[in-house]
Order: C-alpha cells, then sequence, then structure tokens
C-alpha cells in the first residue's frame, strides 16, 4: 500500500513539474514596453514656473510630503529632478488631456475634478495652456 501511494505522489509530482516550467522567452511587457516621454528642460521653463506661481509646492499642499498622489519638493530645499519625475507621473500617456496635472487644478465646472484648490477657471487659463501643451509634446518611446 505504501509503495502505490509514494508511485502515485511521484506521478503527481512529475506532472506538476512538466506544467510549471517557465517559458524560455518572457512575454513581451504590455504595451510594447513604450515609455512616454517628456522634456525635462521644457518642464523646468513651462510647467514648474506655474507650479510655483500657483503654490503647489508650498508645504501646506504638495511640497509638505505627498498629498494625495502627488508630492513636490518643499520650497525651500527645491529639487528639480525629483519635480519633474513626480509631475511625469501625474501624465496620462493614452488621454493626455485627460492627465491629473491637468484635470485637478481645473475647476470643476470646466471639466476638472474636485480639487481643494483649483487655480484654473477655464483651459483656455495660460498656466493651464503650459501644463497641457508639455503634455501634448511627450512621445510614446
Amino acid at each position: 500500500m505504501f509503495k502505490d501511494r509514494a508511485t502515485g505522489v511521484l506521478g503527481l509530482l512529475a506532472l506538476a513539474a512538466a506544467g510549471c516550467q517557465t517559458p524560455t522567452d518572457p512575454p513581451p511587457p504590455p504595451g510594447g514596453g513604450q515609455e512616454y516621454e517628456l522634456d525635462f528642460d521644457a518642464f523646468q521653463q513651462t510647467v514648474a514656473p506655474v507650479l510655483v506661481e500657483y503654490g503647489c509646492h508650498a508645504v501646506e499642499c504638495h511640497g509638505g510630503g505627498i498629498r494625495g498622489t502627488f508630492e513636490l519638493s518643499p520650497p525651500e530645499l527645491p529639487d528639480a529632478a525629483f519635480d519633474f519625475a513626480q509631475a511625469r507621473l501625474q501624465v496620462n500617456p493614452v488621454e493626455p488631456d485627460r492627465s491629473p496635472l491637468l484635470a485637478k487644478p481645473l475647476a470643476q465646472e470646466a471639466g476638472g475634478e474636485q480639487h481643494s484648490w483649483e487655480p484654473f477657471s477655464t483651459p483656455d487659463h495660460e498656466g493651464y495652456r503650459a501644463i497641457r501643451d508639455w503634455i501634448r509634446s511627450g512621445e510614446l518611446r
């Protein structure tokens, strides 16, 4: 009886091992592995000044630690590379105009999302356009 059980267990282990083999080549990542590339210099010249002008980097907003999903470096310790990386996380490469970086500061009456501070009353606002143009300039590569 023990011999029959041992043979059965070994047979099941052999079947399980055969079905659990990994492929020789891993499947490609979703989306083909493309990344939405955005220009750092353009961010520094056009977007960062808007974020500063409207106080997004203030300690009580996004500059004092993460608020929601967006964090910026505090005004007393600016870190351009960190701010750029954080802003990129707020970009929707599939639907750039629906990026949180645009939707959150836009007034709800103009199509924005709920946010405690809505500095842009319309999509025609100069600051909104600066952010939108930077996002739209990105490319999938």
